[in-house]
């Protein structure tokens, strides 16, 4: 793309000391201390801002404290140069057509759009592949301030119906309706109190199966949610009339997710206690309601889950025997199923698997990039699907008798093209392709790999524009997640691009704690071994100053939720290292964060805060209670919002109150709460601009990043 002939300024570093950099003294609100003090294993606990756990929408104490932060927060953030520019930057980024990947129901095609700014993905159904597109669901107009979210959907198999979620201000609880897709018009089917519940339909498009919750009381957004059961649905019905099929009262913490098999027969029940990928496996015969669900997988010792079944044979992507997982088969006709394994697991990582046709389509991870191989369905391998290079991949959803699937390919620097792969013939064609307002080749995606404290060799990529002097360090934001078995692949963020193209370095390290290589790699960054996700993510920051890629006092650093915590228990551990954080709906307080909505499904993770050797190391790192009175911390900008029923936001309210109060005349550290938004998912693209250009301002300022005045997007 040429590039625009407004003047575009090439960023200079300015490296004066973090204490030139400070900007306006800041004047916090006073925080009122509380005296609550808890023994723990022969140790006192203070927790003196227990009262901002508290709902903001049902107590006014914390509300005024919400207001009063929010608006010195705001004050700051006014000061800072360039955040107009910043603005307008970053919305040329986002204003690109997006696609999301298509579902075929008998002829009609159904897959979302954006046309760029628009706050909300629009649905769009086609009558054949090459049919005219028409609106089916524009959440648009759901709500005035464009918060209110199409979430989950999916059609039944002929085509006629469509169920879809409906997400309100972030919220995890979902309200699901039915529509007519022939009118676009709903059906007055509706049902309610459903969170973390696939949805599926029976073959015969009578109704559908979905998973819910005991209706909550008064506090949804922070009671425990416990008793997880699985319902169907039948069209033209009240949800007081819908079936209980599956349920575990002997076990009320544990999720029940349901899908119906390829052939319609059987329910696949799939239950589960916390985030580790540990289930048990029951079949509920749709053919006879009144038969005894079957246990075929029990113990939850392993990762089972299902490909699709060919009569009684059912296929599997599990690490049973196999850390970095395998493709296996059962027969169901069997009294006692065993696994015989097709695919075996191999050096590089098994991330997806699907069913296409008569070929296996399986999504492995080399070194956190995505490579896509095929075989038959007899194990054989049958050859690869060409990627246009360092990216990740997307999709794959298969169906019986069909070999048409569909895949998204994105990185660092292009979003997604959506692409048509035929299992026969082994074809991708392009089914979707944005038009981007910049030259993806204008910036440069490349892999480094560096050793962590003890030794251990780490995967790191970096994003920066070609033309970018390689002689002299630039600022740089780093970026990682490191939990939960989550792999931190090559993603596309119209926020990172945009600081890309400012000429700041981004970088994203590939630690320990997620599943880039593996259950192992899972293994060595939880519970007793936490602190390896921190010693990874410093070792990262202290590479990438000593390679000279960023100045010693140009180092900002980024995470989001899990990533939140990192972000905390860095600062706490090296605040020397760093000139600006952004830790984001963080889990901070590690003592008390298994007592709110999912809090306690993290506990495969993190350990229990109730047991003598897991508070020990909960203790150790926990982001709040490691806050030190008298220590110089780097510039916070924490952030959160007030319907985040995940992540509850009295994290963050705790933690930055603390921080405050420890290091009252240093760096400033601030808090901004967003309204009507949650832990992420559904968030209105506007109020994506306005956060992400008030960190980018924020951490601009820190890292001496200067904001080009004038230009377009390379």
């Amino acid at each position: 793309m040429r590039r625009s002939a407004l003047l575009f300024v090439l960023p200079a570093l300015f490296l004066a000391p973090l204490a030139a950099a400070q900007g306006p003294a800041v004047h916090y609100p006073d925080t009122k201390r509380g005296d609550v003090v808890e023994q723990h294993f022969g140790e006192s606990i203070a927790d003196p801002y227990r009262w901002l756990e508290n709902d903001v929408r049902t107590d006014p104490e914390v509300r005024e404290w919400v207001t009063a932060q929010n608006a010195v927060t705001n004050a700051f953030l006014q000061t800072l140069p360039g955040r107009e520019a910043i603005r307008a930057r970053m919305t040329q980024f986002y204003n690109y057509e997006r696609f999301g990947i298509p579902e075929r129901a008998g002829s009609r095609y159904f897959y979302t759009r954006n046309d760029g700014l628009q706050n909300q993905s629009v649905l769009y159904v086609r009558d054949g592949l090459g049919g005219t597109p028409r609106v089916l669901i524009d959440p648009n107009g759901w709500s005035q301030d464009g918060a209110t979210a199409l979430a989950e959907w999916r059609p039944s198999q002929d085509g006629r119906h469509l169920i879809y979620s409906i997400q309100d201000g972030g919220t995890d609880w979902r309200t699901v309706r039915v529509l007519d897709v022939a009118t676009g018009q709903p059906t007055g089917d509706e049902v309610r109190w459903v969170k973390f519940s696939n949805l599926d339909w029976a073959k015969d498009g009578s109704g559908f199966f979905y998973s819910r919750f005991p209706e909550p009381g008064a506090h949804a957004f922070q009671q425990l949610n416990e008793n997880q059961s699985v319902y169907f649905h039948r069209l033209g019905t009240a949800q007081a009339e819908d079936r209980l099929v599956f349920a575990t009262p002997d076990h009320p913490r544990w999720n029940n997710s349901a899908e119906v098999s390829d052939d319609g027969r059987w329910l696949i029940v799939t239950s589960s206690e916390g985030t580790d990928a540990r289930y048990t496996v029951t079949l509920v015969d749709l053919a006879h309601p009144d038969a005894p669900p079957r246990p075929l997988v029990t113990g939850m010792e392993n990762d089972w889950n299902y490909l699709g079944n060919r009569g009684s044979l059912f296929y599997w992507r599990t690490n049973k025997d196999a850390p970095r997982q395998r493709i296996v088969v059962t027969d169901i006709a069997s009294p006692t199923p065993a696994p015989r394994e097709l695919v075996a697991q191999d050096e590089a990582t098994l991330e997806g698997a699907s069913i296409v046709g008569d070929r296996l389509v399986l999504e492995y991870l080399v070194d956190a990039k995505s490579e896509v191989r095929t075989f038959g369905l007899d194990g054989r391998p049958a050859g690869n699907i060409a990627l246009p290079g360092i990216g990740s991949t997307g999709g794959f959803r298969g169906h019986p008798g069909s070999n048409e699937t569909f895949y998204s390919f994105s990185s660092y620097n292009r979003p997604g093209t959506i692409y048509r792969y035929d299992s026969a013939t082994g074809q991708s064609t392009v089914f979707a392709q944005p038009t981007l307002p910049y030259d993806p080749d204008n910036y440069e995606v490349s892999q480094v790999f560096y050793n962590s404290k003890d030794g251990t060799r780490i995967p790191m990529f970096l994003v920066r524009r070609r033309d970018l002097d390689r002689s002299r360090p630039h600022p740089t934001l780093l970026y990682a997640y490191g939990g939960f078995d989550i792999s931190s692949t090559p993603a596309f963020q119209p926020r990172w691009l945009t600081w890309v193209d400012m000429g700041g370095v981004f970088a994203v390290a590939n630690i320990r704690g997620g599943g880039e290589y593996g259950e192992a790699w899972h293994d060595a960054g939880r519970r007793a071994n936490k602190q390896n996700v921190f010693d990874d993510f410093i070792a990262a920051g202290e590479y990438l100053i000593a390679q000279h890629i960023t100045p010693e006092h140009g180092l900002a650093i980024e995470g989001r939720s899990n990533g939140g915590l990192l972000i905390g228990a860095v600062v706490d551990q090296r605040p020397d290292l760093f000139a600006a954080a952004l830790p984001g709906v963080g889990v901070m307080d590690m003592l008390r964060f298994d007592r709110f909505t999912a809090g306690r499904y993290w506990v495969d993770d993190y350990g229990y805060p109730d047991r003598e050797a897991d508070f020990r190391v909960l203790r150790a790192y926990s982001p709040y209670h490691n806050i030190r009175d008298g220590v110089r911390y780097p510039p916070i900008l924490a952030t959160t919002a007030d319907t985040d029923d995940r992540v509850v936001p009295g994290h963050s309210f705790k933690y930055i109150s603390a921080m405050q109060h420890a290091d009252a005349n240093g760096a400033p550290h601030l808090i901004r709460i967003e309204t009507r938004a949650g832990h992420g998912s559904g968030k209105p693209t506007d109020k994506q601009i306005e956060e992400f250009t008030d960190m980018w301002a924020f951490i601009a300022h820190f890292t001496g990043l200067e904001i080009p005045t004038a230009g377009a997007a390379h």
